[in-house]
């Protein structure tokens, strides 16, 4: 190959890798070379972590409505004993147990809903006998909806707070 040629081929690269990237942020991963991820700010009378969710939607008629109805949805009684003692933490706005918690949750996969970074916040349920972090976890929406997840955002479903 001549070097003519090694260089057509470079330059063909560099368009190709450009236009990928202009694709790439065309279709609204919501990760921009602008976008940061940075920890939320405390809430009031707490020491670090975003404030507590707001309470679960609900219509007129005062029943709760799922924001997705595409998302399956669990009664909060149902899930394990560690994941309703998150929920109360947040509701308290903490103390975390881990410092980890309460950051940005940036919704890569889009399996829950879109919306603008930051709108998400992840916490860890703890995992009895596990030496890390484990793979459940609770998401917050800042309309006050919550997500659980066992699998490490595999799937998720919309706690329903009414059960």
């Amino acid at each position: 190959m001549t070097s003519r040629n090694r260089l057509i081929a470079v330059a063909a690269v560099i368009c190709c890798v450009i236009i990928a990237a202009a694709v790439y942020a065309m279709l609204g991963t919501g990760r921009t070379a602008s976008t940061k991820t940075s920890a939320p700010t405390a809430a009031a009378g707490s020491s670090r972590g975003p404030k507590p969710s707001a309470p679960a939607k609900s219509s007129s008629s005062g029943t709760w409505v799922p924001t997705n109805p595409a998302i399956a949805d669990v009664c909060r009684s149902k899930l394990p004993s560690q994941a309703q003692d998150t929920l109360g933490l947040i509701a308290k706005g903490g103390p975390y147990p881990y410092r980890t918690d309460g950051v940005v949750f940036e919704n890569r996969e889009s399996r829950l809903p879109r919306h603008s970074n930051g709108y998400y916040h992840e916490f860890t349920v703890v995992t009895p006998g596990s030496g890390d972090r484990g793979t459940r976890r609770v998401v917050t929406g800042t309309d006050g909806e919550q997500y659980w997840t066992a699998d490490h955002y595999g799937t998720f479903q919309e706690i329903d707070s009414r059960c």
